[in-house]
């Protein structure tokens, strides 16, 4: 083992002071050398390899078991499967190993597949019985925590070279000035005498001989010399693009065909078929459990309110859901019956003498959003979402979409019960159009990187919010 940790400790070295080379320091600025991404994704294929050998000798030798006998069979065997399964899963791929979360879940995935594995191996040669568990499940605690805390510094390091991708990059400008992208490697093509021009083949290979071994190729160029490049580029092994100011102007998010014309990607599903169905089943799981646990809550709010003024017990208020369709959003009343501002001319205020008594109580504590679990069992919301407001709610003087036209994005999901801005203390009457952009800032941010857990940190971090002194 001392060793092993010795080889780890020389192999270090060896990757820090090929980082800290002059020549490859010079490449930084125009994102990771390819020498460079193949001592990287070596390098981290031998900690791989490493740890989880340290790991299960370790652990077999804490347990006074000798390496090498029947119990830590795993440590002579799980280090090469485990590096060969993270290859066949991309777990070394350069779109992975600058992903700190993602990097460290593949490889701990392909961690315990090759355990998996191994187990029932053993299983059908009948030697399960020569293994000891101990040593088994502590070698992939142990195994589990080196990949993760190694594959996170990996990552780190490599966001500190070149982004979160380790690839290669290249701008050409022609003629046109790209400001903003300082992640590229720059070459000015007609300073060079580089142009796509297919009846000069000494152009052509010389062009090749710039683009060699790049990952990604970016075009800036004049609109009549954009056909050219095109057809230039798909001569190259590598992504290639052109920048078109369209694309901005558009806020295209891809290219597609079809019929047979090509079209400019203006928006997609946020969420695919499989996270639309985990994210709705949730849901269903979710409000119902809360309908069930909150019914003598629900009682007691209703008995309350028929106590006070003898009004109708729920407030309907018709809100701006997915797809910009409007619903039936459901509260407990708050307001007197007269006094409900059914179209959310006016935002409620601190000390609104609209507000009743128990209005008061179940609007500080949350309380009044509660019905609303009944929106998320019709499937008009979602436990977690943007928050679904009022066609006329105003920011300031101004209506929330004349504020940024970004506002209409939120709804390509289906607004929550909670949601990032509200954890994040976005909530109560937006008199300032700083107020509102917060919102919208957090509920952006929201729809661009869904996942399960987030929504259950999200759900969680609620309970922190529900008395707040904006809600009023």
């Amino acid at each position: 083992m001392v060793q092993a940790c010795r080889a780890v400790a020389e192999t270090m070295e060896q990757v820090r002071q090929f980082v800290a080379d002059p020549a490859v320091v010079e490449e930084r600025r125009s994102g990771l050398a390819p020498s460079q991404r193949v001592v990287i994704q070596f390098s981290l294929g031998l900690s791989d390899f490493l740890g989880t050998y340290l790991a299960f000798a370790g652990a077999g030798m804490l347990h006074g078991l000798s390496v090498g006998g029947g119990a830590t069979v795993f440590a002579t065997i799980a280090p090469v499967m485990v590096v060969a399964i993270a290859m066949l899963t991309g777990s070394y791929d350069r779109m992975v190993i600058g992903r700190p979360a993602v990097s460290a879940g593949r490889g701990v995935r392909a961690l315990v597949y090759s355990v998996l594995a191994i187990i029932v191996l053993l299983f059908a040669a009948k030697a399960s019985h020569d293994v000891s568990r101990i040593s088994t499940v502590g070698g992939l605690i142990l195994a589990s925590c080196a990949m993760v805390v190694t594959r996170i510094v990996f990552a780190l390091h490599v966001k500190q070279l070149g982004g979160n991708v380790i690839e290669r990059k290249l701008l050409i400008e022609d003629g046109r000035s790209v400001p903003g992208m300082s992640w590229a490697r720059r070459i000015d093509a007609r300073a060079l005498g580089l142009q796509p021009d297919a009846d000069d083949p000494v152009t052509m290979s010389r062009i090749g001989e710039v683009v060699h071994r790049m990952d990604r190729v970016v075009v800036a160029c004049p609109a009549d010399k954009r056909k050219a490049w095109a057809a230039l580029l798909k001569s190259f092994d590598a992504q290639c693009e052109i920048v078109d100011e369209c694309v901005d102007n558009l806020g295209v998010i891809g290219a597609s065909r079809v019929g047979g014309h090509g079209t400019l990607v203006i928006s997609a599903h946020p969420l695919a078929m499989h996270s639309r169905l985990l994210k709705r089943g949730f849901d269903m799981i979710v409000a119902a459990s809360a309908i069930v646990m909150c019914l003598p809550l629900f009682a007691v709010v209703a008995l309350a309110i028929l106590l006070e003024d003898g009004g109708p017990v729920f407030f309907r208020q018709q809100r701006m859901g997915q797809g910009n369709r409007t619903f039936d959003m459901f509260k407990f009343r708050s307001m007197g019956v007269a006094q409900c501002d059914h179209a959310a001319a006016q935002l409620t205020r601190r000390g609104d003498a609209r507000v009743t008594r128990v209005g008061r109580f179940i609007r500080a504590t949350s309380m009044d959003e509660l019905p609303q679990l009944l929106n998320v069992l019709k499937g008009e919301m979602s436990i977690v979402g943007p928050r679904p407001h009022a066609a006329m709610a105003k920011a300031g003087d101004k209506l929330y979409w004349q504020v940024d036209r970004r506002y209409w994005e939120r709804h390509a999901l289906k607004p929550g019960l909670t949601g990032l801005a509200q954890v994040r203390g976005h909530r109560g009457a937006t008199e300032r159009e700083e107020q509102l952009s917060s919102r919208l800032q957090a509920d952006l941010e929201y729809l661009d990187g869904w996942s399960i857990w987030r929504d259950l940190r999200i759900v969680a971090a609620t309970a922190r919010v529900l008395v707040h002194p904006q809600a009023f």
